[in-house]
């Protein structure tokens, strides 16, 4: 996908994930976190880096190698990730056939450049392009409802609430959207 561009702007564009995009996701997992450390908002992913925590580094591997991974790209530079397939283990089952946003992360020095916006279109026409009945993205329920509230507004609905219990910290709190396509 690649939309026209002004002269003075860079070419925006979504390019299916190869080798060497796990360091890139995890590098905008870590902006994301020291961001959200500094707003005081550790209740979602914690305090300490993503490129840190084995279990984040081996997931970010297997996305790596996933067919579901695709990088938003500014020119030549990754400003974006977005992994589709299939549901989450703890969200409950769609009824109907589906395509699941698994994980969608962007660059924070590019907040405000509809990246985020750009790849679930992406996701979108995937899913019309599968003939699914629908797209379902789960996010943090946090106390401001400040991912709920994003999603909605990329056109998700709300679905149910979810909670995951941690060995090490509180449950954290999960929210699904839907977004019917047929």
């Amino acid at each position: 996908m690649t939309e026209p561009r002004r002269a003075t702007e860079p070419l925006f564009s979504i390019r299916p994930g190869q080798a060497g995009d796990a360091a890139v996701i995890l590098s905008f997992l870590d902006g994301t976190m020291e961001w959200l450390v500094a707003e005081g908002r550790t209740d979602q992913w914690g305090d300490q880096l993503a490129s840190a925590d084995e279990r984040r580094v081996a997931r970010a591997q297997e996305w790596e190698k996933s067919d579901g991974l695709y990088m938003a790209m500014l020119d030549d530079e990754p400003v974006g990730a977005l992994v589709v397939g299939e549901r989450m283990p703890y969200v409950p089952e769609a009824e109907v056939p589906e395509l699941y946003v698994r994980f969608l992360v962007s660059d924070r020095s590019r907040k405000g450049q509809r990246i985020g916006t750009r790849l679930l279109q992406h996701a979108r026409g995937l899913a019309e392009e599968a003939g699914v009945d629908q797209l379902r993205v789960d996010c943090f329920r946090g106390p401001d409802h400040a991912l709920v509230r994003y999603y909605q507004a990329q056109g998700f609905d709300l679905d149910v609430e979810f909670t995951v219990d941690r060995p090490d910290a509180d449950p954290w709190p999960g929210q699904v959207l839907v977004m019917p396509l047929k």
